[in-house]
């Protein structure tokens, strides 16, 4: 596709959507709760409706220099906002409105990208194919810019697959009448690898994780299947339900029938909520996993403690919502609901242990996994292990605790 081409792509997708309704608005929530909206914006530190993910996006490979360079651009903008104190709450797709600039920062990447040859062209394409997730961030249902955003994020992955050294193969798991969508990352078709199945968050791609193979898995010959957690991007047509490990089962289930990979070594990462699936899966399915490594992920404490979920940010509060599928929102009965997720009150991690060895880890002061929920994980796994990576190093704290992952999975795998 030529680069003109792109441009048009990206045209076409947004010009519907100028006035599209801003994605800190599309969640309709109780005139009861109305207080509690006004009083969580007075009194919240941010100044921004979305979560920054600073150090998780430029460990994903977002250039810090690039990404700060973004932010002010929204910060800066003099365009009407929806809600003044929040930055990225800009009306109408031109400059200053988050997925805009995202989307012109992604535009970039991929135009270089279709300029240079082979694997540097490739990183331009999988950087490119990253900005336009963030574009779509955190993936709201209803959030037309979003699934625009996350139409060009596809592209640019399928773009960046065709010209990367590594092979990358599309999977279709059948699942309740509809495909899974998953994607083999491997360095070579010559002989089955040990494989790995990745999940991220709520609020992730699955597209976002190639640095996770390129720099660390790929090197040690493991290959990575990411799959999307139910109720976003390829998996949107199933909503979250407690059992949040239903998709991963599915595709663990389906590992014998593809060639490339040796069913017997299989590895699980899971971050955030993917961690929570993770886990869940190592107890559904103990002899077919090795071992299982979670980081950031909730597991009882934050899902248990409604109080706690009230204190979250409303851009979490919404994104839960969308997962649930909630046309209109209660904040005290999905507080209420969110207890069916801990892994705890389901009767998980209650009883028996699974053979699985966990490494469950999370950096310090993590108000969604805390210290307390790493530890009830390592004690119901055989040589478990809970890890509390020290906030001091947080700028390393990703290297840090990737660097251990993939250790803990080198050792069960590989020997």
């Amino acid at each position: 596709m030529s680069e003109t081409d792109n441009t048009n792509l990206s045209e076409t997708l947004f010009v519907k959507h100028k006035q599209a309704k801003e994605t800190s608005e599309l969640t309709r929530y109780m005139p009861t709760n109305q207080e509690l909206l006004d009083e969580m914006r007075e009194k919240g530190q941010s100044n921004w409706y979305r979560n920054l993910h600073r150090l998780q996006w430029s460990w994903q490979g977002i250039d810090p220099i690039e990404m700060e360079e973004v932010l002010a651009r929204i910060a800066g903008s003099q365009h009407s906002r929806t809600h003044d104190k929040w930055l990225d709450t800009v009306m109408g797709y031109h400059s200053g409105n988050w997925t805009y600039e995202w989307t012109k920062l992604g535009m970039e990447h991929q135009k270089q990208g279709h300029e240079l040859a082979g694997d540097e062209g490739a990183n331009e394409l999988f950087t490119a194919s990253l900005c336009f997730s963030i574009a779509g961030y955190p993936h709201l249902k209803n959030d037309n810019l979003a699934l625009q955003a996350q139409t060009l994020a596809t592209k640019a992955y399928h773009d960046a697959a065709k010209k990367t050294q590594f092979v990358i193969k599309r999977i279709e798991v059948p699942y309740k009448g509809k495909k899974i969508t998953a994607h083999l990352h491997l360095t070579s078709t010559e002989k089955p690898q040990p494989v790995v199945i990745v999940s991220a968050g709520l609020d992730t791609l699955q597209g976002d994780m190639w640095r996770l193979f390129r720099d660390y898995l790929s090197k040690k010959n493991i290959a990575m299947l990411t799959v999307d957690m139910p109720s976003v991007g390829y998996s949107s047509h199933w909503p979250l339900s407690e059992d949040s490990s239903c998709l991963h089962q599915a595709v663990l289930n389906e590992l014998p029938s593809i060639p490339w990979v040796n069913h017997y070594r299989v590895g699980l990462i899971g971050f955030r909520f993917g961690g929570n699936a993770l886990v869940r899966l190592s107890f559904m399915e103990p002899t077919k996993i090795k071992a299982c490594v979670t980081m950031g992920a909730p597991i009882h404490d934050v899902l248990s403690s409604p109080d706690k979920l009230k204190k979250m940010s409303k851009m979490y509060l919404d994104l839960l919502a969308a997962r649930l599928g909630k046309e209109v929102v209660d904040i005290n009965s999905l507080a209420g609901q969110m207890r069916a997720w801990s892994l705890k009150a389901q009767g998980i991690l209650a009883s028996r242990k699974t053979r699985v060895p966990i490494l469950a880890m999370s950096l310090e002061g993590d108000p969604v996994s805390p210290y307390s929920d790493n530890q009830l994980v390592a004690l119901f796994s055989d040589y478990g292990k809970a890890k509390k990576i020290s906030a001091k190093t947080i700028s390393q704290g990703y290297e840090q605790s990737l660097d251990l992952a993939i250790k803990w999975l080198e050792d069960e795998l590989l020997r």
